[in-house]
């Protein structure tokens, strides 16, 4: 009897610690599992927050919510991660194409590691051996020796990667295409994709992702961009989708409409998501509308989530990370250059930290707040701002069906230097946008008191201080030189050059300049030109003349083209230029066509700008 009891009293004890050991493994919460741009060290001591505009990292010290230091990194930090159960610190430098370490304690930089193009997302190895970053473009995720800086492999996963995550075993990474939604399970090991979840054909701009910290469930946000609708009432909707990471390929997930989720309340743009470490919490930060959604999460595999309060946060608010005791949440409000913790019990604001000075001048502050608004006096439904479709100046992939016809959105890059605006030329000034935010499209009260001009007459510069900064944020996008000719041109490149100048194919009679076009804020004179595609839209309704684009940055825009129906440069130049009314290619023989192809993904080569300024170009201020 004695001896049935002291097994009895073993077992037990073996399968509380088992259980214990079980549920300490499935609940822990480690750093930099997911990507975001704010990160909590493993010990709960330190926060990171990577500064987009200032070009900066911010270290705070969370028992104090005392800043340690801003250490500067580079143009346009993105994903940001402690590395394992360290205060080493990697952080992704989208612009200069660099992932860099730097110890948190000190600022001091110990490793940069240069990229091919634009890392966006980050993620660390639970035992800080290794970094797993995403490269938007080309669609890569890379493996990185954390200590040596050295790039491990290359692993091909799709097209514009930006969201990434690693499960807490280490085995696999989930990652989601930034324009489509597709999510891929990328088995570490094999260093492949071993299972997908296809986004839908409206899916749009998914950023960020994560993992369920008990539960076989990962969580992304992003938008649903229905382009068939040109008004503001249905075109854009905020989405939370919910997958299961162990059902198989292409199976089961589950959209959340986040803009009916608390009866018929409406939000914008949704950016980061946030679990608690218990599982029971998740929190969605709104980019568009400047608020939160505190949710329970339902263990019922069918609605999910259940939205459980409303917080009203700063400027837009870009991230949100939970502390790993769970007691504290922290919201990252972009335009406010702050950090606001919050308790997660009351739900209650507990402090607000600064975390880098405004590093904008004052008009282009307002008018990027503007940008991002999807409130009053920018939107009257909630449903959409400048950002949804031109987040950070870049397009958002689509091609939408315009009252006109197919309009395939371009990048604000260059803008400034190449009005006037629109495919259909129907803007000589950013100030005629004014149009767009009153009409149906956006329903908002507009930035003008009164009457406005019409859209290539009088100017309505001038009108309204804060349509002025509107115009002036719109018109700071440059360019980055292109990852293809980081090095010089190619051979290839170069003959493709000799190709593009030559009178046989004309390509520079239209596309001329440092800029690549023949628009010029300074003409008077509007200039569209007929290319013979406006054949392949039957919903067209203007003349089949368009504006000329500017060719920089080509070789991240697809679909080409101002129906988009392009969807490489091969097809630009043959499929929809079977008559060479679109520059002469059809004498090219393949190896000239892919000759100019690499010349055009080339571009630019060099800074425009300096050229413009020697020329008769004129940049537009505000």
């Amino acid at each position: 009897m004695f001896f049935s009891l002291r097994i009895f009293q073993a077992v037990s004890f073996v399968l509380l610690l088992m259980s214990m050991i079980v549920m300490t493994s499935a609940h822990s919460v480690f750093a930099g599992s997911s990507n975001s741009l704010l990160d909590i060290s493993q010990d709960g001591k330190l926060l990171a927050c990577s500064n987009r505009d200032s070009g900066t990292v911010t270290i705070v010290e969370l028992a104090t919510h005392r800043v340690l230091r801003e250490v500067p990194v580079g143009k346009y930090p993105e994903g940001v991660s402690f590395v394992g159960n360290s205060h080493q610190l990697a952080v992704a430098i989208y612009a200069d194409d660099q992932v860099i370490v730097l110890d948190a304690l000190t600022g001091k930089i110990s490793n940069r590691i240069y990229v091919f193009d634009e890392p966006y997302g980050i993620v660390s190895s639970r035992d800080g051996s290794s970094l797993y970053v995403t490269l938007d473009y080309p669609g890569q995720v890379l493996e990185i020796d954390a200590s040596s800086g050295t790039i491990r492999r290359t692993i091909p996963v799709g097209k514009f990667i930006r969201a990434i995550a690693i499960s807490a075993d280490n085995q696999f990474l989930l990652t989601t295409e930034y324009y489509t939604g597709l999510v891929r399970k990328i088995d570490l090991k094999k260093g492949k994709t071993i299972d997908q979840w296809p986004g839908g054909k409206t899916d749009n701009l998914s950023r960020q992702i994560i993992f369920h910290p008990t539960r076989p469930k990962a969580y992304f946000p992003h938008i649903r961009s229905r382009v068939t609708v040109a008004h503001g009432a249905g075109s854009i909707f905020p989405l939370l989708t919910v997958i299961d990471t162990e059902a198989g390929k292409g199976k089961r997930k589950t959209r959340i409409p986040l803009d009916s989720l608390i009866g018929t309340r409406v939000t914008s743009n949704p950016w980061e998501v946030a679990i608690s470490p218990d599982g029971k919490t998740l929190l969605v930060v709104f980019a568009g509308t400047d608020d939160l959604y505190v949710c329970n999460v339902l263990d019922d595999n069918y609605r999910e989530v259940m939205a459980r309060a409303t917080l009203y946060m700063g400027h837009n608010p870009r991230a949100v990370r939970v502390a790993a005791d769970g007691k504290t949440f922290y919201v990252y409000n972009a335009l406010d250059f702050n950090i606001v913790a919050f308790a997660t019990d009351s739900l209650k604001a507990v402090a607000t930290i600064p975390v880098t000075e405004n590093p904008l001048s004052e008009q282009v502050l307002l008018g990027k707040k503007l940008f991002y608004s999807a409130r009053q006096p920018m939107s009257g439904r909630l449903w959409i701002s400048c950002a949804s479709c031109h987040p950070d100046g870049q397009p958002d992939g689509k091609t939408w069906h315009n009252p006109e016809g197919l309009r395939n959105t371009q990048s604000l890059a260059g803008m400034a230097w190449t009005h006037p605006i629109h495919w259909s030329a129907d803007r000589d000034e950013v100030q005629d946008f004014e149009h767009t935010i009153r009409g149906p499209l956006m329903q908002g009260r507009g930035l003008v008191r009164g009457k406005i001009n019409p859209s290539l007459g009088k100017p309505n510069k001038g009108l309204s201080e804060a349509l002025d900064a509107m115009a002036a944020y719109s018109n700071t996008h440059k360019f980055s030189i292109s990852p293809h000719s980081k090095k010089g041109l190619s051979e290839s490149a170069k003959r493709g050059r000799a190709i593009f100048f030559s009178p046989q194919t004309a390509c520079a009679s239209c596309h001329c300049g440092p800029f690549y076009t023949d628009s010029n804020p300074k003409s008077k004179k509007i200039i569209r030109h007929d290319v013979g595609t406006a054949k392949w839209d039957k919903t067209e309704k203007m003349e089949p003349a368009y504006d000329t684009p500017t060719l920089l940055g080509l070789y991240r825009t697809a679909p080409y083209l101002h129906h988009g129906l392009a969807n490489n440069l091969q097809e630009v130049l043959t499929t929809y230029n079977r008559d060479d009314q679109h520059g002469k290619t059809s004498h090219l023989s393949p190896t000239g066509i892919s000759d100019l192809i690499e010349f055009l993904k080339a571009l630019p080569y060099e800074n425009p700008v300096p050229q413009a300024q020697k020329t008769d170009l004129v940049e537009v201020k505000n």
